[in-house]
């Protein structure tokens, strides 16, 4: 028995027959299990306008001075809204808030996290270790790190949200991606940097952390779902 099929003007195997109906089949089901929902908790509302001006015992004075991601294309195709603010109690202890926010609308998400924007800075970095803050009897998982440049040391607690998700390393952000597109749904996705100048680690991070709570108890319920989860 031939294992050819013949169409008009042209002959093809049985074997390629058989692949180009399996690629077939899976390209159907690839474009089935795209994703079209979006998980934006952020919505239309601006970053400039959930996250008061006064945290606790810290004040806005300034939106200069945060080390930013690099100028470039993909800086700024990433974030749909970049919020830099400096913050400084009575005694002028300084914290730095960065939050960034990506609606993700390709449904390909990546994050500008400081160890890129930092090195880009000039930079030397510490490794990145686990941070968790209690935060009302809740350990809230983040990361910290230490970045030294002409003599000051910037103490650092930052994390990343992803839909429902929380991820603490790239391979988890790639999963909760992954995860949820197979549900149909495209993640946003918003950076959180809390961090502020000193040699002593665990009293700067204690200041950071107070911050970190003081934030979560200044913002409304949803935009604590926008920031923490």
């Amino acid at each position: 028995m031939s294992d050819e099929i013949t169409f008009p003007n042209t002959s093809i195997t049985r074997r390629k027959f058989a692949l180009g109906l399996a690629f077939a089949s899976v390209a159907g089901v690839a474009a089935a299990r795209q994703p079209t929902k979006s998980i934006d908790l952020l919505g239309d509302k601006k970053l400039e306008n959930v996250i008061p001006e006064k945290i606790g015992r810290w004040s806005f004075v300034s939106n200069s001075g945060l080390v930013v991601p690099p100028e470039d294309q993909l800086a700024r195709a990433l974030y749909s809204q970049l919020l830099t603010r400096t913050y400084m109690d009575e005694a002028g202890n300084g914290i730095m808030l960065l939050v960034a926010q990506s609606p993700t609308q390709s449904g390909i998400l990546q994050i500008h996290r400081p160890e890129f924007c930092y090195t880009a800075g000039g930079y030397k970095l510490s490794p990145s270790t686990p941070h968790s803050v209690d935060i009302a009897g809740r350990a809230f998982p983040a990361l910290s790190i230490s970045a030294t440049r002409d003599g000051r040391t910037e103490q650092i607690v930052y994390w990343t949200r992803i839909g429902n998700h929380m991820p603490t390393s790239w391979r988890q952000q790639r999963m909760a991606v992954a995860m949820d597109n197979l549900r149909g749904y495209i993640p946003d996705a918003v950076m959180v940097r809390v961090s502020t100048y000193g040699v002593d680690r665990p009293a700067a991070l204690a200041d950071v952390d107070q911050f970190i709570r003081d934030l979560m108890g200044s913002v409304t319920p949803q935009t604590q779902r926008v920031l923490f989860g």
